[in-house]
């Protein structure tokens, strides 16, 4: 019973003191353990800060790109770092790359020859590199959306294993760069500082910068996006502006007619255009026309066509030949597919006669009432024309038509945009020609602005929309 007592003592302190040190053990492993992940927060709030402060900066893709791998070398304590994009081909293309960073593929005999030239020369062949995601472990992350740790470089048959010794691979870690449910890449460190292997704690670390750039990423896209519609936005503004001076502040006031014109703009710059040119006292020309394409460059061409129309007006009294000199003029100024469809038509109060000329333009609308018969005739008289612009002037003049139409008291001639007789409805049909002579028809007592104003309100009621796909312009002149 004396031995017995002692040696269960013995027994009971081993037991204790072996408690005692697993639980020392435990936590300094947990101690340890708690460390490395402050650590990692640490490297990745770092990492999330420098990624805000790039966007700030207003970094180009490309810079953003460089900002990521200099951030992973820095977190991971890796020797180089290099990030692999996606491209629109289902490949992986090399976009930034720090340090020494070892090629995917083997170089080429020639390639080598030039190795002299080192981390520069490496980085420029990196640069240029492409390949399908089905290779190697950068190929591997990016179908798998898992992060891959290589502990030894020089036994995995996954690692290329070039000849010089400056780009062995000893160690990696490729992580896949996302952003939600799509893989924009994939973010790579090779060998480490210390010549140690990367542990998993490193393998963390690169999978959360893996993650976090994909957001930076895709806030640079959406911040580069925003700062272009913006710039959009001004453009659009300066277009605008430049296309509402270019028309009349006020129309002349011609004794024996009413004149009315109307422009209603729509989201986009277009290049309608119109203007009333006085003649002398008992005739005036009106123009309406329609540059092709959108924006500032359909506002400058809108300016050019303005400024020769009114100085070739006071020349020629024939539209044909009005427009045969426009023409001259447009065809060396317009680049590319750019033209401008025009009618201009001469108003002659004294004859009672309207003489036109149509350039690619949408027939004009001539209402007159028979007063024997009681009865209102709406038509759209046709003539031949090519755009200003489009084509040489011998051929302008070969193929446009002049044409001549009477005046006389209680008609109506009004010459329009396509965006009136073009905008659709819900259902996808067109307001077309035949409702915009109806409208004109049942209101062609009324005074030449209310013909106008009662033609839009028909407008907005078909299409149901609070605005326009395209500008819509109309000039009405009423013979009294």
């Amino acid at each position: 019973m004396s031995l017995l007592f002692p040696f269960v003592l013995l027994v009971v302190g081993c037991l204790f003191g072996w408690l005692y040190f697993r639980e020392v053990k435990r936590s300094s492993e947990y101690l340890e353990r708690a460390q490395l992940a402050q650590q990692e927060k640490l490297i990745v709030a770092d990492f999330m800060h420098d990624m805000v402060q790039a966007l700030g900066d207003e970094l180009t893709k490309e810079e953003l790109f460089q900002r990521i791998v200099h951030a992973a070398v820095v977190g991971t304590g890796a020797l180089s770092a290099c990030v692999f994009e996606k491209t629109d081909r289902g490949t992986l293309r090399s976009v930034a790359v720090e340090g020494l960073f070892p090629p995917h593929r083997p170089l080429p005999p020639h390639v080598r020859d030039k190795i002299a030239t080192r981390a520069k020369f490496i980085e420029s062949v990196l640069k240029t590199e492409e390949f399908p995601v089905t290779e190697g472990v950068a190929g591997e992350v990016f179908r798998t959306r898992t992060t891959v740790l290589v502990k030894d470089g020089r036994t995995d048959e996954r690692v290329v294993r070039h000849s010089d010794s400056s780009l062995r691979v000893t160690t990696a870690i490729c992580a896949p760069i996302v952003f939600r449910d799509e893989v924009l890449g994939v973010l790579a460190v090779c060998n480490s500082a210390d010549g140690a292997p990367f542990t998993p704690t490193d393998q963390s670390v690169v999978q959360s910068l893996g993650e976090q750039a994909g957001i930076a990423i895709r806030n640079n896209t959406f911040l580069r996006l925003m700062m272009e519609r913006k710039q959009i936005d001004i453009d659009l503004g300066l277009a605008r502006s430049i296309q509402l001076m270019l028309l009349p502040q006020e129309l002349p006031e011609i004794e024996g007619v009413q004149i009315d014109a109307q422009y209603v703009s729509s989201h986009t710059i277009g290049g309608d255009l119109y203007d009333v040119i006085s003649l002398g006292q008992r005739r005036f020309a009106v123009a309406v026309a329609d540059v092709s394409g959108k924006g500032i460059p359909a506002s400058i061409v809108m300016a050019i066509c303005r400024t020769n129309l009114h100085r070739i007006a006071q020349m020629e009294e024939s539209p044909k030949k009005v427009l045969g000199l426009l023409n001259d003029v447009m065809v060396e100024e317009i680049k590319g597919d750019v033209y401008v469809t025009v009618l201009y038509a001469v108003v002659d109060l004294e004859v009672g006669m309207i003489t036109y000329a149509r350039a690619g333009h949408e027939r004009p609308l001539l209402c007159s009432h028979d007063k024997a018969r009681g009865l209102s005739n709406a038509v759209f008289p046709d003539s031949e024309g090519f755009p200003v612009g489009m084509v040489s002037s011998d051929a302008f003049r070969d193929f446009i038509e002049e044409k001549t139409l009477p005046f006389s008291e209680g008609d109506i001639f009004m010459a329009f945009t396509d965006g009136v007789i073009e905008t659709s409805n819900a259902s996808g049909k067109e307001f077309s020609a035949a409702r915009l002579a109806d409208s004109v028809k049942s209101n062609r007592r009324e005074a030449a602005s209310e013909v106008s104003r009662k033609l839009l309100e028909s407008l907005r009621g078909f299409s149901g929309k609070g605005s326009y796909d395209d500008d819509l312009t109309l000039v009405t002149v009423k013979r009294l």
